[in-house]
């Protein structure tokens, strides 16, 4: 069969082409987007997420210095690095996926940025510069700075926040497994991002992987056992530390060539559940991501060895697939992807992203992907992935775009509290923590343009409240947008 075809002999097939030709072919001409536009917007979200002291060249001018003394009740620098969300706390664990996936686009689809390959290079710079500071003292990770119960009992501007900095941390007696090999895998991705651009900085970037992940793999746990009143219910670790610690390794694998990293993939795939729960992909749950990166070997003819792997990955696109598609992915009947629990989003863009690195990695290869009597294409799974990206930025049912500034209609009363409060400029005097409260029920649009910010998006009916409170559907996140850039990036010289 052509690589780039999709066969349906047979009843069951042809029932699974009707399903897609009512998710793809009853909308919009797809390539009706400036994908270049919404790509730099994805971007420059990032930089309205920044903490810290603020550069001169920055760009959201609204957003002013904030969280100048993070660390200083443990004796240690932690200023910088990026808010998850709405909110003021910094997590560790969302903030290293956020990287690793900034790293990656870069990686994969940085020759089709443009004048935005800079700006997206800096975004992972200044998360990376805080986890170097993060993980400066060997056998500790510092993980959160910032009490999530005590800030989300305010609703205040960063600039303006007295809310508890506390500083967390795991270490030999109290092991994080989970976000300490989430944290290898950002500096090890990265480190490929500078490899070039900057070489001992990029050095930098490795070496401290290597440490951090020995320190995952040798003191084994997850976070949330040790400090679960702390990261609980907010990034709690459901699924496990065991895909961190093969993702650390696969990203090490892949910066390093080190022949022992890919000698503890083969050994541990296993025992650390390498096939488990293979269509998830996100924060807490590496493993679909595990299975596509390995697979680019397989693909190029480098490494039999990695098989299961591929055949993994395949499982997971055939889970995606309308029509026979996993029970835990659904599609709205506006074609949106969907799966069970908060911020939908969030599953759309990684799941997307995987989508588009797969395709091209199988376009290489001259293969396709067996689904049962179905064989999905590249074009295909581009295409699935297109579909996507259009709903975010409009091609849905309530004719609007998910991301803030990109449109003529978009949300205007997001879940963000530096964006919903007047900026630093317009009211100079503090605003406390109870103070803000008018501003987040207020039913008018927020001051501030988070340009680029995606939420979480309309619930399974296609559904949404463009309202504060419903913090699942209008809150953004920065692990939303990291993977879209490399999404639209791709789209934006692949209309």
């Amino acid at each position: 069969m052509a690589p780039n075809s999709l066969a349906f002999p047979g009843i069951f097939p042809a029932l699974v082409a009707f399903s897609f030709s009512l998710l793809f072919l009853c909308r919009p001409t797809i390539g009706s987007h400036d994908y270049s536009d919404a790509l730099r917007k994805s971007i420059l979200f990032f930089e309205g997420q920044r903490s810290g002291r603020l550069p001169p060249d920055q760009r959201v001018k609204w957003r002013r210095d904030s969280a100048l003394h993070d660390g200083s009740t443990a004796g240690v620098d932690l200023t910088g690095g990026y808010y998850d969300a709405g909110d003021n706390v910094k997590f560790g664990f969302p903030m290293a996926f956020t990287t690793t996936l900034l790293a990656w686009s870069v990686i994969d689809f940085g020759r089709n940025m443009g004048p935005e390959l800079k700006n997206a290079v800096e975004a992972v710079k200044w998360s990376t510069d805080y986890l170097l500071k993060a993980t400066s003292k060997p056998g500790v990770v510092y993980v959160q700075v910032g009490d999530a119960h005590s800030d989300h009992s305010c609703w205040e501007r960063p600039e303006d926040m007295d809310t508890l900095r506390t500083v967390y941390q795991v270490d030999n007696a109290h092991p994080g497994s989970d976000v300490a090999g989430e944290t290898a895998a950002a500096l090890a991705a990265a480190s490929i991002v500078f490899r070039s651009r900057d070489p001992a900085y990029s050095r930098l970037l490795l070496s401290r992987a290597v440490r951090v992940f020995n320190f995952a793999d040798k003191h084994r746990g997850a976070y949330s056992s040790c400090l679960h009143s702390v990261v609980c219910p907010f990034y709690c670790d459901v699924n496990g530390y065991q895909d961190e610690l093969l993702w650390a390794a696969a990203w090490l694998h892949k910066a390093s060539r080190k022949r022992v990293y890919r000698e503890y993939i083969v050994k541990n795939e296993v025992v650390l559940r390498a096939g488990d729960t293979i269509n998830e992909f996100g924060w807490d749950n590496k493993h679909a991501g595990i299975n596509v990166l390995i697979s680019k070997e397989v693909l190029m003819g480098k490494a039999d060895y990695f098989e299961s792997f591929k055949q993994n990955a395949d499982g997971f696109i055939c889970s995606l697939l309308p029509g026979i598609s996993h029970p835990q992915v659904q599609y709205s009947p506006g074609g949106l992807l969907f799966k069970a629990g908060g911020s939908n989003m969030q599953h759309v863009t990684s799941l997307s992203f995987l989508l588009v690195a797969y395709s091209n990695y199988l376009s290489h290869a001259n293969k396709v992907v067996p689904c049962g009597e179905v064989s999905a294409s590249p074009a295909l799974l581009k295409h699935l992935a297109q579909h996507q990206v259009d709903y975010i930025l409009g091609d849905n049912p309530l004719g609007m775009s998910y991301m803030v500034g990109y449109g003529a209609r978009y949300p205007q009363r997001i879940h963000h509290r530096g964006s919903s409060l007047p900026s630093v400029a317009v009211h100079p005097g503090r605003i406390g923590c109870k103070e803000g409260s008018q501003y987040y029920l207020s039913p008018n649009p927020n001051p501030n343009l988070l340009v680029g910010a995606v939420v979480g998006g309309p619930n399974v009916s296609d559904a949404f409240p463009d309202s504060r409170p419903y913090f699942q559907e209008s809150e953004p996140t920065t692990y939303i947008n990291a993977p879209l850039v490399g999404v639209l990036a791709f789209f934006s010289a692949h209309p």
